[in-house]
């Protein structure tokens, strides 16, 4: 087997990985945090200040919304970083 033909081997079992990771519609603060390698309180503020668009949410644990962020503005601070604050 060629360098080539392993290399193309790897790209396809690499696209199948990528392919099975399943995206969700929004993220919790944590899965958010875990994500981008910041720590949950930071993240938590940014939602506070609006430095990046989150919702609150019903989270099951009684009267208290959490924060959710939505798989697309995941993308875009991926793609643009945080937002002016407000």
């Amino acid at each position: 087997m060629t360098v080539e033909e392993r290399l193309q081997r790897i790209e396809t079992m690499l696209m199948a990985l990528v392919e099975r990771q399943p995206s969700q519609d929004w993220y919790s603060v944590e899965q958010f945090s875990r994500i981008v390698g910041r720590s949950v309180i930071t993240c938590r503020e940014w939602c506070r200040l609006g430095r990046i668009q989150a919702r609150k949410k019903d989270s099951g644990r009684g009267a208290h919304a959490a924060w959710a962020i939505s798989h697309e503005e995941l993308q875009r601070y991926q793609r643009e970083g945080l937002l002016r604050a407000s």
